[in-house]
């Protein structure tokens, strides 16, 4: 029985390439990406896992979403990282079930606590553990003593300053605005009331205090362009 020919390429015709496809991207590591060194090959099985086993039964409803993928091009080291709401965990594609439930718990973990790290205090106690920490850090270095405040809050009453400083009683508050944004900016925004117990003015000497802090400068951008999102010019009695 006699095949069908194939039909013949016309001359001249010219063949169709293939567009080259472009590579896949590969994702930026995060500031807040943590990476671990696994174990050696006997940590590792021969299952061939293509998608995660990670049993998070029972787990916290207010846990974070955790994602496992398995990379066949990651072979002794595990890394995590925040993309949004869920924190991805990048395992070796043969690694044990066993092994994977341990790592991923770790990891998630570490991210977890350099979070806890990068955020303002909540709680009064936690801020005033804060102010206690910049004082021996920034101010006493350059005082003879450490300044202490009576108390240091936050408070929902004030909707134009930063913070304030009541010099006459040591009471040092903070507006709660402040707490969505990054520490390094409270921070700021505490070191320069605890500045005001030396120095109540706005003087050179207050400044030069306040001056010790490394991220002044950068913190004070940070509440000018906040402000001026809001359609508000910032003046010098933001942070009083």
């Amino acid at each position: 029985m006699n095949q069908p020919r194939l039909p013949l390429s016309q001359p001249g015709a010219k063949r169709r390439r293939r567009r080259p496809q472009p590579p896949t991207p590969r994702r930026r590591p995060t500031g807040s990406e943590v990476t671990q060194t696994a174990f050696d090959d006997s940590g590792f099985d021969d299952s061939g896992f293509n998608d995660s086993g990670f049993d998070d039964s029972g787990a916290d409803e207010s846990a974070p979403q955790v994602e496992v993928r398995r990379s066949s091009r990651r072979t002794r080291t595990v890394t995590a990282y925040r993309d949004r709401d869920t924190i991805v965990v990048l395992i070796p594609q043969r690694m044990s079930k066993a092994d994977e439930k341990t790592f991923v718990r770790d990891m998630v973990e570490r991210v977890l606590a350099r979070e806890a790290r990068a955020l303002a205090p909540r709680g009064d106690e936690a801020l005033v553990a804060r102010a206690r920490d910049l004082a021996a850090t920034y101010l006493a270095p350059a005082l003879d003593h450490m300044p202490e405040p009576a108390g240091v809050s936050w408070v929902t009453n004030q909707q134009q300053r930063w913070g304030s400083c009541t010099p006459s009683t040591g009471l040092v508050r903070l507006s709660h605005r402040l707490q969505p944004m990054p520490a390094w900016v409270v921070d700021y925004v505490l070191l320069h009331e605890l500045a005001h117990l030396v120095e109540p003015s706005h003087s050179d000497r207050f400044w030069r205090l306040v001056g010790r802090y490394p991220a002044t400068e950068k913190a004070k951008g940070y509440l000018e362009g906040y402000l001026a999102g809001k359609g508000r010019q910032a003046d010098e009695f933001d942070v009083d």
